[in-house]
């Protein structure tokens, strides 16, 4: 068989791999701290016709380059662009958005971490900050939970992720402090769902700590209250990658299709 045919396919499939990528971007273009992935290719191996060779000059040869054949490609990388989405206010005092660099450490029942940048919080009905899907929001300690009391008179938090309120004594508390995590390569974090992110040996350890923690990396990093992160996803550049992938589809295919036309050429040879 040609091996146009088996690099046409592999064409096909990598371009359908970019438009699933293209469309998960698209479909939560909505999404609170989402951040959007990018495909890139790469060559398959290649099939060597001829070796290349070096120059003899004291017997009037030159060299020859090596004749190869490429047979595909494939997919390359799914990156992840952790690049800072748009601010959108909500008037939510509970709802925090991380200016700069570094993720919200959350927890589930069991302890296990996980990481977002997802602000939309809430106190549940026993005081805890939790995620909406009661995942605990930790403090810098990346251990302790936030709790407000359910009779402190009021509460706030500041954009250093101290966490103030009133108890019912009239005594101001303003010990806790949400906790913040960065990481060496934030594109190795693997994504588990739910806007959260769990860490991987890509990503490197977890270095915990505060906004402004120049100790941890997060000098420059604030929280706005009342506001959330909005994805990253620009519909521009979604439907220009999206126009070029179709393209590069029915390229693909259109290779299948002339290699099919010349072997029924071969076919019709003999009658």
């Amino acid at each position: 068989m040609m091996r146009s045919l088996y690099s046409g396919v592999s064409g096909l499939r990598t371009h359908q791999l970019r438009m699933d990528v293209i469309g998960d971007n698209i479909a939560n273009v909505n999404t609170v701290g989402f951040k959007r992935s990018a495909v890139t290719f790469k060559d398959v191996f290649y099939q060597t016709l001829r070796g290349g060779s070096a120059g003899d000059s004291a017997n009037g040869i030159g060299g020859t380059n090596p004749q190869q054949i490429g047979l595909g490609v494939t997919l390359g990388s799914i990156d992840v662009v952790h690049t800072q989405g748009a601010a959108a206010s909500t008037g939510n005092g509970t709802d925090l958005m991380i200016q700069g660099d570094g993720f919200f450490i959350v927890k589930d029942a069991a302890g296990n971490l996980f990481y977002t940048r997802a602000g939309a919080f809430h106190f549940d009905n026993e005081g805890h900050l939790v995620t909406a899907e009661g995942m605990f929001v930790v403090q810098q300690d990346g251990a302790s939970e936030i709790t407000v009391p359910l009779d402190a008179r009021s509460y706030s938090i500041d954009k250093m992720g101290v966490v103030h309120f009133v108890a019912s004594d009239g005594t101001l508390d303003s010990n806790q402090i949400i906790g913040l995590a960065k990481f060496a390569n934030p594109a190795g974090l693997e994504k588990v769902g739910q806007n959260l992110y769990r860490e991987t040996a890509s990503s490197g350890p977890a270095q915990t700590g505060k906004a402004g923690d120049a100790a941890n990396g997060l000098a420059n990093t604030t929280l706005i209250p009342s506001a959330l992160e909005m994805s990253n996803v620009d519909l521009a550049q979604e439907f220009t990658d999206m126009i070029i992938t179709e393209r590069g589809f029915q390229a693909n295919a259109r290779t299948i299709t002339t290699s099919d036309q010349m072997l029924q050429e071969l076919v019709n040879l003999k009658r």
